[in-house]
Parts: structure tokens; sequence; C-alpha cells
């Protein structure tokens, strides 16, 4: 294939229509009545009852989002911050700290990354029910303060980015290995510390199995309550499509303020690479 052949760009429009056709159906839906899902040829253009949908969608019995929302920011924020302090600070420790057992540590912690999250729920949920935290909000926090996958993440980030001799400088200087962590390393990481928050909040916003489990219907996150939008009789879909178009909003401005960052940081780990 040629450089700017036409074929590229066709592929590439093609690609862009198809990702983001689900994305415009939601929001036409969200934005109309129910009877729209089930009309031949669909409707392609949005409606004006968005704002009666939304009405609506706050104030619908047992779903209680506007306190889901809160409770998916507040978790979804905790758990960003504390992965990705504990990440970058076990990564710079991992990659330029040498002690006894590093290597077999490392090997553990990445083990963890082969287990199922299915498979520990029960467990898990046993030992909330221990702690007494069924139906709090910190049962859906704790147990993902910390992140495998975002120490292997920082541990190899930091191999790449930080050299030696600007830490061994540091410590000529007088500083001790937290200070060295937080005035020498931590700026150097920022890069890749914003990819690993930006994909920890998404995650942490889109959990669902783990709050179905442990949160009940009166304390719910926004994944759970758009569950609950759901009944066994009918299913109000313009309801449940506009529960997932405000859900969607704040990934959308987390991804637009910081997709620069996400790009930085991805082309400077290829580079160094």
């Amino acid at each position: 294939m040629r450089k700017n052949s036409p074929l590229a760009y066709v592929t590439l429009i093609a690609a862009i229509l198809l990702s983001a056709f689900p994305l415009y159906w939601l929001l036409v839906v969200a934005t109309r009545g129910s009877d729209v899902v089930g009309d031949w040829p669909p409707p392609l253009l949005p409606g004006g009852q968005l704002a009666d949908n939304i009405s609506r969608l706050f104030a619908a019995d047992g779903a209680h989002f506007a306190k889901a929302l809160l409770n998916s920011a507040i978790a979804s924020l905790t758990v960003t911050v504390s992965v990705v302090f504990f990440s970058t600070l076990a990564g710079f420790a991992f990659a330029k700290l040498r002690f006894k057992g590093r290597d077999v540590l490392l090997v553990c912690i990445l083990g963890t990354m082969m287990v199922p999250v299915q498979m520990g729920i029960i467990p898990l949920y046993m030992i909330m029910v221990k702690f007494g935290w069924v139906n709090q909000l910190q049962a859906v926090i704790v147990p993902f303060l910390v992140s495998a996958f975002g120490v292997f993440l920082m541990r190899q980030y930091t191999e790449q980015t930080v050299p030696d001799e600007l830490i061994e400088a540091a410590r000529v200087d007088g500083a001790h290995t937290f200070r060295i962590y937080w005035t020498v390393v931590l700026p150097a990481l920022r890069p890749g510390a914003g990819v690993l928050a930006l994909f920890t909040f998404m995650g942490a916003w889109n959990e669902f199995l783990w709050p179905l489990a442990v949160l009940e219907q009166d304390n719910p996150t926004v994944q759970f309550a758009l569950n609950q939008l759901s009944t066994s009789y009918y299913t109000d879909y313009s309801l449940m499509f506009t529960g997932a178009l405000v859900a969607i909003v704040p990934l959308l401005v987390v991804f637009v303020i910081s997709g620069r960052q996400i790009i930085g940081g991805i082309m400077e780990g290829a580079v160094k690479a």
C-alpha cells in the first residue's frame, strides 16, 4: 500500500464510522422515546426529549442515579490516586533499588495477574462480611488500591526512563530515597503515570461485577444503577440509553482533557524502547 493512498483513507474512515456509530445510536435513542428501538428504518437524527429523559433518569425509583454518580466518582478518584502512587513507588523500587528478594517478590506480584478476578469474589466477599463493609463504599475501594499491572508497567517505564546516573547524582547531593522518588523519579514518570491514571479511572468507573456483589440497591455505583433501570417486565430503553450517555460523559471529559498526555506517554515509551 502506497503512502497516503485512497484505500488507506477509506479504511480509516470506515473504521471510525463503525466505532462511532454505537455511541451515536446511543445519543439518538437517549433523545427520543423507547418506541424508536423497534422502528424500521431507524431514525438517524437526535430528537428533542433528552432533558425529559434525564429528568426521568434522576427521578427513577430504585436507581438512585445521583448517588451512584457520586459513589463512582469518589471510588474511581480514590482508586486512581492510590494506584498511581503505589505503582510509581513500587516501580521505582523494583527498577532502581537493590534489596534481597527483589526478583522473587516481583514474580509473586506478577503471578497475581494470572488469577482471574472472578475466582476471588467469594473469599473477598467473605472478608467484606467479616469487616462489616457490605453495602459500604470502602468495599469497592480498598480491594483495588494497589494494581499488579500498574506496578509492572511503572517498573518497566522507570527502567527505560530514569537513568541510574540521575539517581546517583541525587544521592551525592544528600537526598534520601523517598526524596529521590518524589523530586527526581516521579516527574520523569509523569507521562506513564498519566496513562496509568486514565486507564485505572476508566476501569474503576466501569466496574460492574464486584459492586453488584457487595453493594445493595440503595447505595449503588453507576454501572449497578444502570442495571437497576431494567426490570423483568418492561425495559425503558430510552431511560437506559440516557443513563449510559450520562455515565460516559465523565469518561469523555477526562479523556479529552488528558488525551495529549496519553499520546505523549505512549509515544515517549515507544521512542525509548
